[in-house]
């Protein structure tokens, strides 16, 4: 295996200075409702602001993100991860010259359709509301942002510009067009029959670094998480690549270093190596198209913002990797088969008897009461916004007669 080397970071380009095809906060093509413009945050900055304060980001500390909250308080949870994601995203925009807030806001904001229980809830919800037009995390992020979340006076939602829902929308790429043959999640049709998100293009720069740096993230900690929970262990992933050259060149130069710094100075190694690479390809693209706008980006027929074809390859080992030794081990198989059993019971109850939901949601439902579909999205809205905790404490208060309820 070829030994691993560091890749040096270019130095990032003067404070303030943005590329050509960096998103402009002074040029956004505004928000669904019009609203006056901050005197002290760009555009871009309001919209990270207003994701921080919102309830469903709040959740996302004790959502699953590969362990259930009670495994511990050292493992990552959605939050912590999509704090690390944040931190990836804007160091990365920093050095590319785009435009690290709302790269920021994407990366806080990808994960706030989660379910409880990580994918395990995810799936679960997915076979329930199979005959009800399906569920999507990606799809579930976008309605807690234009729908669900009911915080301002003059409109439901966070009222977000239109780069940022885009963004959040397309960072994996074009929804329509050419390859695409996946219908899309209804959450996505219906908005952009009211907003044209332009679905057949890529998103601009800022969203495919929140993307990628997603993978960096979890590439790192789910390593990171399952060596401190003895899933696997160093000699396991000596195989492995990228990360095996890596815990072996950190163990000769620091002889006898004790386990919980040897992953930690490794993992930050990883890290460093994913983003170097990053920086270094998408620097390459930047100089082979001369993107002039965001609008040439998005015009693009290939992302600007990518690995290389070798650490796509990398990439693709780790995923290789963690899949049997982390998200099927016997320990997270186990909790997974426990959080379907409860998201189903949650969803079949609630659907025949949806006066068992709080008020307002009951509310809801009663007035889709001759539609079981828009009911059924109604209690998928309820289960998809719970914590872990809360999911569990529901179930007992509405399975278990000796809990109050």
């Amino acid at each position: 295996m070829t030994p691993w080397t560091a890749v040096p970071l270019p130095p990032p380009p003067p404070p303030l200075v943005l590329a050509a095809c960096a998103s402009d906060p002074v040029r956004t093509r505004g928000r669904l409702v019009p609203e006056a413009e901050s005197a002290t945050r760009t555009a871009f900055q309001r919209d990270r602001d207003r994701i921080i304060h919102c309830g469903a980001f709040r959740r996302l500390q004790y959502k699953t993100q590969v362990f259930v909250y009670h495994e511990g308080e050292n493992y990552r949870t959605r939050l912590t991860h999509s704090l690390e994601v944040a931190q990836i995203a804007r160091s990365i925009a920093r050095v590319l010259g785009l435009n690290e807030d709302l790269a920021e806001a994407l990366a806080l904001a990808h994960d706030l359709g989660h379910t409880c229980f990580g994918h395990a809830g995810e799936m679960a919800l997915k076979a329930c509301m199979a005959p009800h037009r399906g569920f999507d995390h990606n799809a579930q992020s976008l309605r807690i942002l234009t729908k669900l979340e009911h915080r301002y006076a003059a409109f439901d939602g966070l009222n977000l510009t239109w780069e940022s829902l885009e963004g959040l929308v397309k960072h994996n790429g074009p929804l329509t067009g050419p390859g695409n043959t996946e219908p899309l999640p209804l959450a996505i049709q219906e908005y952009a029959g009211t907003h044209d998100l332009e679905l057949n293009t890529y998103a601009g720069p800022e969203a495919q670094v929140a993307a990628l740096s997603d993978d960096i993230a979890y590439n790192a900690h789910d390593i990171d998480d399952g060596l401190r929970a003895g899933l696997f262990t160093e000699d396991d992933l000596r195989d492995v690549p990228l990360a095996g050259p890596v815990f072996a060149a950190v163990a000769a130069k620091h002889p006898g270093l004790d386990r919980g710094r040897l992953i930690h100075e490794s993992v930050r190694r990883i890290i460093n190596a994913m983003v170097a690479d990053l920086c270094a390809e998408a620097a390459r693209r930047f100089e082979e198209d001369r993107p002039g706008s965001v609008d040439d980006v998005r015009a693009m027929g290939r992302p600007l913002v990518a690995f290389s074809d070798a650490m796509r390859t990398h990439d693709q080992g780790f995923k290789a990797f963690l899949f049997p030794n982390m998200y099927r081990h016997h320990r997270v198989n186990r909790m997974t088969s426990k959080a379907r059993r409860v998201v189903r019971d949650l969803f079949d109850l609630l659907l025949a008897e949806p006066i068992l939901l709080p008020s307002g949601w009951a509310e809801r439902a009663r007035a889709a009461e001759d539609d079981t579909t828009k009911r059924a999205r109604v209690v998928a809205d309820y289960i998809a916004g719970m914590t872990d905790r809360f999911a569990l404490d529901e179930h007992a208060r509405l399975f278990d007669p000796t809990v109050k309820p």
